[in-house]
C-alpha cells in the first residue's frame, strides 16, 4: 500500500511518478470508505485528488501555502498532510473537520467552509510575504478554485486585484461543469508546453525589457510583441478574460493526469506575476454512482460503497423535515399566487426549491454562489409588484448583509427570506453552524422575523408571509418538523401563543426550541413545579403586551432559542420587561462538528436539561 508510506508531503515526493496513479486510486477508496460511513462531501473530493496529489507534489509544503476555495473538496489534501490516522473521525464530534482547519494543521494556512474566498486570502498572503516586514524565507502560494467559485463577485474582485498588484501568486482553476472538454488535447497540450518553456519565458521576459529600454514608448513594434502570445493563445485557449485581468493563462489540462499537471507545475511555478492554471476534472471520478450523480454524492449521508443507495437506519421515522414542509408548501402557493418568484444561491436540492422548479421553471432563479446578488435581485423584482422568495442557508445568508439592509429593509420590499439551517447544523462545523441569524437581523427596521415550532406553523408563517407588505425572514432548523396535529392559531403580526398555563415559572421559547421546551415543563409538573410555556412565534416584533404581563407575574422568566444569546432573542426579552431573564441557549463562540443532538445536549438545550437548569434556578 503506497499510502501506507506516506507520513509526510516529503514522502510523497519520493514515489515515482508513474505509481502516483496507483496511489490516487488508494486514495479514493479511503475517501470512499470514510465518507459511506460518516457522510460528507464526496463527488468534489474524489475529482480533485490527482490534482492534489500533483501540487503536494511540487510545492514545498507547509512552507509553501495553498488555500482551497470553500474546501469541502479538501479530502486528499487531509489524508497527505499527516491525518490519514484521524480520517475515520472526518465530521465527527471531536473529530477532523469536513473543511481545511487552521487548529487541525499547520498545513491549512485558514479555516474555510465559504466560497469564491480563496484568491483574496491568497493574495493577502503574498502581499505580507512581499512586506519588507516580513521574516519569513520566500514562499509560493496557490488557491485552487471552481466554477462554482467564479459565480461569486468577491472571486473577481481578488483576480482583478492580484491582477493589478502584479505579485507571485499561483491560481488553479479546476472547473468540471463548462463546456471546454474539446480543449483538452493534443494542441492544446502543445501551446501550452511551449509557452510554460523557460526558454520562451526568458525571450518574452528579454523581449520586454529590450522594447522598454530601446525602443520609444508606444511604437508599434512593442504592441506587436505583447500581442505575439496574446494572439497565438486566443485562436485555441479559453483564456483570455484571465490574461485580460493580468495572469498568465495555462490550459486547460486533464486533471487527472498526473504527470501532466506536474510537468506543467515544474515549468511555470517559478514564473513570475499572477499565473492561473485551468484543469478540467470529472466530479466523482473513481466511484461510477458518484460520476453519475454528482449532486447528490455533492453532500452526502452514509451510503452503501456497492450500490451507492443511503443508508437508512433501523427504527428511523418517516419525518418530514422543515426543508421539505417549505418545499411543498412553496409549490403549492405559487400555484394560486402567480407573483411568487423563487430564488436560492446555487442549493436548489438543499433548500428544497428543486420541486418549485420543475413545477414552475420561469419563475424559479438560481443565481450562483451570489448570495449579494440574489438579495439584490429580489429587491428588483419585488419594486416591480412580484413577491419573491430567497431560500438560503442561514450560514449564507451572512454574505448578503449590506443588502438585507440597503436593499430590501431600507426600500420597505416585501421578500421572504427562507433561512434553513438555522441553528446547530452539526457535522459540517464551524464554518456552516446557523447560529447568528437572530443576532445580526434583529437590529435591522422593517423587518419582521419569525421561527416555526413545526411544520404546520411554518406552512402558516409562509402564508403570513406572502400576505404582508414587509420584509419577512423565517428561521427554521436541520431537523424533522414534528407534528403536534393541534389546530394552529392564525398567525397575527406580532402575536405569542400561550400553550401551557402554570404558577412557578414562565418560559419563552421560539422555534425549534418550544417542543423541548413544553416536554421540560411535562417534566417539571410530574415533580410538582408547574410553569407557563409561551410559543413567542415572533423575534420581531415581540408580544409586548404579553411579555409585561408575564413580567409582572412571574419572579422567574426563562427564555429559550438555538442560537447565540449575546444580542438573540433572549436578549430582546429582557430588553422589553427590564427585569432579570434566565437565557438558554448557545455561547457566542464557533461550534464544532458533530451531530445536531449531541451538540444541543451539551450546551444544555433538551428537554431534560432545560428541566435540570429550571430546578437548579428555583432552587427546588
Amino acid at each position: 500500500m503506497l499510502l501506507e508510506t506516506i507520513q509526510s508531503t516529503e514522502d510523497l515526493k519520493k514515489i515515482p511518478i508513474e505509481q502516483l496513479p496507483p496511489l490516487a486510486a488508494e486514495i479514493r477508496a479511503r475517501i470512499i470508505e470514510v465518507v459511506s460511513k460518516n457522510g460528507g462531501h464526496l463527488a468534489s473530493s474524489l475529482g480533485v485528488v490527482d490534482l492534489t496529489i500533483a501540487l503536494h507534489y511540487c510545492l514545498n509544503t507547509p512552507h509553501d501555502k495553498i488555500i482551497w476555495d470553500v474546501g469541502h473538496q479538501a479530502y486528499a489534501h487531509k489524508i497527505l498532510t499527516q491525518r490519514n490516522s484521524q480520517f475515520d473521525s472526518l465530521r465527527q464530534y471531536q473529530g477532523l473537520t469536513g473543511f481545511p482547519c487552521k487548529d487541525e494543521s499547520i498545513h491549512d494556512p485558514f479555516t474555510t467552509g465559504h466560497s469564491s474566498t480563496a484568491v483574496s486570502l491568497a493574495l493577502g498572503l503574498a502581499c505580507a510575504r512581499d512586506s519588507s516586514l516580513s521574516k519569513e524565507q520566500y514562499f509560493k502560494v496557490a488557491a485552487v478554485i471552481g466554477d462554482g467559485s467564479l459565480s461569486g463577485g468577491l472571486c473577481f474582485e481578488g483576480l482583478n486585484n492580484a491582477g493589478h498588484l502584479k505579485k507571485d501568486l499561483l491560481v488553479v482553476l479546476n472547473t468540471n461543469e463548462l463546456s471546454i472538454a474539446p480543449n483538452v488535447g493534443a494542441i492544446s497540450t502543445y501551446l501550452n508546453k511551449l509557452i510554460s518553456l523557460p526558454v520562451y519565458n526568458r525571450f518574452k521576459d528579454s523581449l520586454e525589457n529590450f522594447a522598454k529600454s530601446r525602443l520609444p514608448k508606444g511604437t508599434r513594434l512593442i504592441k506587436i510583441a505583447n500581442r505575439f502570445e496574446e494572439g497565438l493563445k486566443g485562436l485555441f485557449i479559453p483564456g483570455m478574460l484571465f490574461e485580460e485581468l493580468g495572469f498568465r493563462y495555462f490550459g486547460p489540462f486533464d486533471g487527472h493526469n498526473p504527470a501532466l499537471l506536474i510537468q506543467t507545475l515544474k515549468r511555470i511555478i517559478n514564473i513570475k506575476g499572477p499565473l492561473l492554471l485551468h484543469v478540467v476534472t470529472k466530479k466523482g471520478k473513481g466511484y461510477l454512482p458518484a460520476e453519475n450523480e454528482p449532486v447528490r454524492f455533492h453532500g452526502t449521508g452514509p451510503f452503501e460503497i456497492a450500490t451507492g443507495k443511503p443508508v437508512v437506519k433501523t427504527g428511523a421515522q418517516n419525518i418530514s423535515t422543515f426543508t421539505q414542509v417549505f418545499s411543498n408548501k412553496i409549490v403549492s402557493l405559487a400555484k394560486d399566487n402567480f407573483k411568487i418568484i423563487a430564488i436560492t444561491a446555487a442549493m436548489p436540492e438543499g433548500t428544497g426549491l428543486d420541486k418549485f422548479r420543475v413545477a414552475y421553471p420561469e419563475r424559479f432563479f438560481d443565481v450562483g454562489i451570489a448570495e449579494a446578488h440574489a438579495v439584490c435581485f429580489a429587491a428588483g423584482l419585488a419594486r416591480h409588484g412580484l413577491r419573491p422568495v430567497i431560500a438560503l442557508y442561514s450560514t449564507f445568508l451572512q454574505r448578503a448583509y449590506d443588502q438585507i439592509i440597503e436593499e430590501i429593509a431600507l426600500q420597505e420590499l416585501p421578500v421572504v427570506f427562507a433561512i434553513d439551517r438555522a441553528g446547530i447544523v452539526g457535522e459540517d462545523g464551524a464554518t456552516h453552524q446557523g447560529i447568528f441569524d437572530i443576532a445580526y437581523l434583529r437590529s435591522i427596521p422593517n423587518l419582521i422575523i419569525l421561527a416555526p415550532k413545526d411544520g404546520q406553523e411554518l406552512e402558516a408563517m409562509l402564508e403570513f408571509a406572502f400576505n404582508c407588505d414587509k420584509p419577512v425572514a423565517i428561521r427554521y432548523p436541520k431537523a424533522g418538523a414534528a407534528e403536534k396535529l393541534q389546530t394552529i392559531p392564525a398567525i397575527k403580526l406580532g402575536e405569542a401563543e400561550m400553550l401551557i398555563e402554570g404558577n412557578d415559572f414562565v418560559l419563552i421559547a421560539i422555534g425549534s426550541m418550544v417542543l423541548p421546551c413544553l416536554e421540560a415543563a411535562e417534566l417539571l409538573d410530574k415533580e410538582g413545579l408547574s410553569g407557563t410555556v409561551v410559543n413567542a412565534r415572533f423575534v420581531k416584533p415581540l408580544d409586548k403586551k404579553l411579555l409585561h404581563q408575564m413580567g409582572k407575574r412571574y419572579k422567574f422568566i426563562f427564555t429559550a432559542e438555538e442560537g447565540v444569546l449575546d444580542a438573540g432573542f433572549g436578549s430582546a426579552v429582557m430588553e422589553v420587561i427590564n427585569k432579570p431573564v434566565i437565557r438558554l441557549g448557545l455561547p457566542t463562540e464557533f461550534i464544532c462538528c458533530g451531530k445536531r443532538n449531541t451538540l444541543l445536549a451539551d450546551y444544555g438545550l433538551t428537554a431534560e436539561l432545560i428541566a435540570g437548569r429550571i430546578k437548579q434556578e428555583i432552587h427546588f
